[in-house]
């Protein structure tokens, strides 16, 4: 469904969907965006497009549904076709098969028709009841809450109390759009304020963000630590999400880990991520989709993590390490995606190390001492050096022994990587 709708050249390209529950104001944000540059793809105007009087789509809709589904004047009816198109689901998805490759087919041709520097902006009422997140490099939620919503289309639209919240209900919940959004719009203000936050967004995100993807610009932070933020959880589940939609079968499976997936636990404002291949072949072949998925190869990672000196048998071996590493091209969310051998102990202790952290409170008070010491020193004694390089030095002691306790403590609970 995803490539009948979006289209497949969308990969390579900053792509956003933009969504909000009817009456939240997306029309005015799709035209600052339009204004300022962004190409705008309407999901509902396309749709209406391709049924136009004396298109093949119409012929198509009149020859599976009937003549009766026309209005006198030609035009398509849109009540008699839905009553005779959702009555089952065969009838459903012979309208599907219908109307989603003709709305791929524009889609296409609309962003085949921007400028190099494009970005992409598909306006999707229905994004989120579709889960079709994972399709897009950001998701733009535009929000305005329930009695608001339900005063501008009975006031706006003419429409009656009852028929506007029936409407609403039938769609996702703010929470559902909250944890789909990596922009939270409100437009609970005026015009002059929604525009604003608009206009920022473009300059601030979506044009950097454009400029990094199209040079491969890899996102990267300082070892300075955050206090430990709730929304680090979600931004990275929709991550995971974007990189199983990237990776497909070619991964095993793709994991939060680090510090920002241990609740409660300080951290840099960077989200790791673990993506398990079978071997680094695989690893290899996923290069150039992540890279044009916005997530840009790093070229020397060799000193940017500690791995424990320890090593059980073939665990010491170095080439049982190794990995490739990719960065984010969003400036606004820096990510860290390591690509590593399903069963090789780099990607065990990965999943090891956070578990144990979450469930160890001592450990996890000595690692965010640490971690705090580490992050005022490589800010002090840098110097013209890397600070991240620093501040990876004086983890790795910690990690050798962290190790140890780390596997004792999964034998003493049972735990494993397939859990």
């Amino acid at each position: 469904m995803i490539f009948g709708v979006f289209g497949a050249t969308l990969v390579g390209v900053l792509r956003v969907g933009l969504t909000g529950g009817i009456g939240a104001g997306k029309s005015t944000v799709s035209k600052v965006l339009a204004d300022l540059g962004a190409v705008i793809v309407d999901a509902d105007l396309i749709a209406r497009e391709v049924v136009e009087p004396g298109t093949p789509g119409l012929a198509a809709l009149v020859e599976a549904f009937g003549a009766d589904i026309l209005h006198p004047d030609g035009s398509l009816d849109r009540p008699a076709l839905a009553e005779r198109a959702f009555g089952s689901d065969e009838s459903r998805l012979r309208l599907n098969s219908i109307l989603h490759p003709r709305i791929g087919e524009r889609t296409a041709e609309i962003v085949d028709g921007a400028p190099a520097d494009g970005i992409i902006v598909q306006d999707i009422p229905l994004l989120v009841e579709g889960r079709m997140g994972p399709a897009f490099n950001l998701v733009i939620v535009v929000h305005v809450d329930e009695e608001e919503r339900v005063r501008r289309l009975v006031e706006l639209r003419g429409m009656t109390e009852s028929d506007a919240r029936a409407r609403i209900v039938a769609q996702a919940t703010d929470d559902q759009r909250r944890a789909a959004a990596d922009v939270w719009l409100d437009n609970s203000g005026t015009v002059e304020e929604i525009e604003s936050q608009v206009r920022s967004l473009f300059t601030d995100r979506l044009v950097p963000f454009e400029r990094n993807l199209r040079n491969r610009t890899v996102v990267t932070v300082p070892p300075t630590l955050r206090a430990a933020d709730p929304e680090w959880a979600t931004q990275g589940e929709r991550l995971v999400e974007r990189l199983r939609a990237v990776c497909g079968e070619r991964t095993i499976r793709v994991d939060h880990v680090g510090s920002t997936a241990v609740p409660g636990l300080d951290a840099r404002d960077l989200i790791d991520v673990q993506i398990t291949v079978p071997d680094l072949a695989a690893a290899d072949g996923l290069n150039e989709p992540l890279a044009a998925a916005g997530f840009p190869p790093l070229a020397d990672v060799t000193r940017d993590q500690p791995k424990p000196a320890y090593g059980v048998g073939g665990e010491a071996d170095p080439a049982l390490w190794d990995k490739r590493t990719h960065g984010g091209a969003d400036p606004a969310r820096p990510v860290r995606i390591d690509l590593r051998v399903d069963g090789w102990p780099g990607q065990r202790f990965a999943l090891l190390l956070r578990d144990w952290l979450r469930a160890d409170a001592q450990a996890r008070a000595e690692f965010l001492e640490l971690k705090r010491g580490a992050a005022a020193k490589a800010a002090v004694d840098a110097g013209d050096g890397n600070p991240a390089v620093v501040y990876s030095d004086l983890l790795a002691p910690w990690f050798d022994l962290g190790y140890r306790r780390a596997w004792a403590w999964a034998e003493s609970s049972g735990w494993s990587p397939e859990r």
